[in-house]
């Protein structure tokens, strides 16, 4: 049974960055063909796929974040990180990680895996 676990702040302030870390255990990350995917979800709106490293260790982002957006990987810990620099009020949501076997799609449904996520405020 893979399962992950969120860390981090639940408070950055206004064009601070926020960092997350999601430690997995059950599985490697390393493991063929799995994508390592972050996600997150505003108060009152739909999940967002915010961006993924592969198995392989290649990152994809989702566009419109992308100038902000940093994820990289611990394989040593089988953990991966969330940077997103500049952080606004607007980012303000629960971020989740979650495995699958594909990225960028912003339904729950595509992800066998999911950590329980973790509440971040942007707001001084």
């Amino acid at each position: 049974q893979v399962q992950l676990q969120e860390s981090g702040p639940g408070l950055v302030k206004p064009s601070q960055t926020l960092s997350l870390t999601c430690t997995v255990s059950g599985g490697s990350i390393t493991t063929d063909f799995y994508y390592w995917n972050w996600i997150r979800q505003p108060p009152g709106k739909g999940l967002e796929w915010v961006g993924a490293i592969s198995f392989s260790g290649s990152t994809y982002y989702r566009p419109s974040l992308k100038s902000r957006t940093s994820i990289d990987r611990d394989t040593s810990v089988n953990q991966f990180t969330l940077q997103l620099t500049s952080v606004t009020p607007e980012d303000t949501a629960v971020y989740y990680c979650a495995r699958g076997p594909f990225y960028g799609l912003d339904s729950r449904d595509e992800y066998d895996y999911w950590g329980q996520g973790t509440q971040v405020t942007g707001s001084s």
